[in-house]
């Protein structure tokens, strides 16, 4: 019984760290630039 406590502590604890990393951490991707050649159809 002692062990199952200890282990679900541990469970809620690794669940907050990851919410607070997900949520502080620096997870942004770096900007590019992106092309993308359009057609466009004036023969209507």
């Amino acid at each position: 019984m002692r062990v199952a406590t200890i282990l679900v502590i541990l469970f809620i604890l690794a669940l907050l760290a990851l919410a607070g990393y997900a949520y502080l951490g620096d997870m942004a991707a770096d900007p590019q630039p992106v092309r993308v050649p359009v057609q466009v159809d004036t023969n209507g």
